[in-house]
């Protein structure tokens, strides 16, 4: 039987515990923020210089958040349907996973069934998100 020091170093852009439960707990506190409609909370999460890429486009921090606290967007559930894909690459993190929510969006309820993106910068020791990316998942086949 092969002894500890026989195994391989893991590959550079694994991350360590640590850093993947702390990047893993900040999106499970990133999405409790968004129910809770939250924009301080939200913003929290954000650095400066965020951005969310849709199929409708790009919308900036402040926007996004102006739609929040005014009331005109509010979501009442979002549930990650994968773990958390994590990859760090420095100061720098990649989380991807399928994430399901509800949506309101001036009065009409949107359901998503969506793959996310968020890219992550470690500044002063604190993770930010600097971009969100989002994508229709598809549906099942056969439905």
């Amino acid at each position: 039987m092969a002894d500890s020091q026989d195994r391989p170093e893991p590959p550079p852009d694994t991350p360590d515990d640590v850093t993947h439960a702390l990047l893993a707990s900040a999106v499970d506190a990133w999405a409790a923020a968004i129910v809770a409609n939250d924009a301080e909370r939200i913003a929290a999460f954000m650095a400066d210089e965020w951005v969310i890429v849709s199929e409708s486009g790009i919308t900036d921090r402040d926007t996004f958040l102006a739609f929040v606290t005014s009331g005109d967007l509010t979501h009442s559930a979002m549930q990650a349907i994968t773990p958390p894909r994590i990859r760090v690459h420095g100061d720098t993190a990649v989380v991807t996973a399928r994430i399901t929510n509800t949506a309101h969006y001036g009065g009409d309820r949107f359901d998503a069934d969506e793959w996310t993106t968020d890219v992550f910068v470690r500044r002063n020791g604190h993770w930010r998100c600097v971009l969100s990316h989002i994508t229709p998942a598809a549906a099942p086949e056969g439905s």
